[in-house]
């Protein structure tokens, strides 16, 4: 039994509430695939100087974010987590060390905003792999490379950010919406994710990138997908395309069935 792996654009928070274009591809994928024994999940949000994941049983929600509606606030996606799937992240990519983290964090909104829509019963269990913020776009590639032997044990490899994510230039309102230079930058990023991801880390170099991601953060979960997909010979699909709010930009992806 294999289980996909996917890169979903995650956009605002309030796409945990909402239904929209985006939020049901997210929908249709977890519909579309075998029921994982487990998620990683890589984040934009946990984006520190170390490599580490969640370790703990129980891991918390976080609410890492300002300026939403309560109920926001009050979501609660109580999704346990896989101590044994962590440790099996850490032996996978040695040499490079993760931490096993117990305690200090748990699930951001990276993570159950998407998966609130792809396994809405918090059914499945979840780990999270921080982004080490201190290496460059082609290191993240290869550690996704290493973690390409997860796909045959069961578990869904979720990267979740955006390949276009600038907020100061954001538009508000004007939904469905892209710059040229963000659609440009996600067509570019396309080009490369469908027909050589393993060269992803070309968009290191693009003209473009201080405009579409003028911090990696967000950009860097997608070359984890990038490198799994060029290690196990996979071609990618396109599950939802499309910019919105002039610089977001929520284009996401799969390993093709």
């Amino acid at each position: 039994m294999t289980t996909r792996a996917a890169f979903l654009g995650h956009g605002s928070p309030m796409n945990t509430l909402e239904h929209n274009t985006y939020t049901e591809a997210w929908a249709a994928f977890g519909r579309s695939i075998e029921r994982p024994k487990a998620v990683l999940a890589i984040s934009a949000h946990w984006y520190l100087g170390v490599s580490a994941v969640t370790s703990m049983d129980h891991p918390r929600v976080i609410h890492d974010f300002g300026g939403f509606p309560r109920q926001l606030f009050e979501f609660d996606y109580p999704a346990a987590g896989n101590p044994a799937l962590a440790r099996r992240v850490a032996e996978l990519v040695e040499p490079t060390h993760v931490a096993l983290d117990d305690h200090s964090w748990g699930l951001d909104h990276g993570t159950w905003s998407v998966l609130a829509h792809v396994f809405p019963e918090a059914d499945v269990p979840v780990v999270q792999l921080s982004i080490d913020a201190t290496k460059p776009l082609a290191w993240h590639r290869d550690l996704g490379a290493k973690l390409a032997p997860l796909v045959d044990e069961d578990v869904l490899v979720l990267g979740s950010g955006n390949i276009v994510h600038n907020l100061g230039a954001i538009a508000w309102g004007q939904d469905g919406q892209g710059y040229d230079w963000a659609q440009r930058f996600d067509d570019d990023a396309r080009e490369l994710l469908l027909d050589r991801p393993e060269a992803i880390d070309q968009l290191a170099g693009h003209p473009l990138l201080a405009q579409a991601a003028p911090t990696p953060d967000h950009l860097l979960p997608v070359a984890y997908l990038a490198g799994l997909a060029a290690a196990r010979g996979e071609a990618l699909e396109v599950l939802v395309d499309g910019c919105t709010m002039g610089s977001l930009s929520m284009t996401s992806y799969a390993t093709a069935a």
